[in-house]
């Protein structure tokens, strides 16, 4: 089951971080149905470093596309970025007791991270697209 349906709604219009964007929705729709079929604690758990990996790079890349092109909001994303990955260590690397329930409140914090991120991105990738035009 997807948690994350990919829409057209979520394209930015910048084929590097569209194609980005889709892998992270991968990554987590594919956390998420191992998590449902009962698969081990360590095999979800790999899968969610692989996505913070990714997410990494995907940071990296954003923010030097927007370096490149005096993308005026560039701090602000920068500050988004570090604080999601902030959150996301705190939770990996910090938890106790039961591991499953720490897997869900990953997913459900990348779940919504992600959907958030690609909206405020979609929003501000347009207006600044509009200026530009004029």
């Amino acid at each position: 089951m997807q948690v994350i349906v990919w829409k057209d709604s979520f394209v930015l219009g910048v084929q590097q971080f569209d194609d980005h964007h889709q892998h992270l929705v991968g990554l987590i729709n594919q956390a998420y149905d191992n998590y449902a079929a009962g698969a081990p604690t360590e095999s979800i758990e790999s899968i969610l470093i692989e996505l913070v990996d990714y997410a990494t790079k995907h940071f990296a890349a954003e923010e030097q596309w927007m370096h490149e092109h005096s993308y005026p909001a560039l701090d602000e994303h920068r500050a988004e970025h570090d604080r999601f990955l902030d959150r996301v260590d705190d939770m990996l690397k910090y938890h106790q007791g039961d591991r499953r329930y720490l897997l869900m409140e990953v997913l459900t914090f990348l779940h919504n991270s992600l959907i958030r991120h690609i909206f405020v991105s979609v929003a501000d990738y347009d207006r600044y697209n509009a200026t530009l035009s004029k």
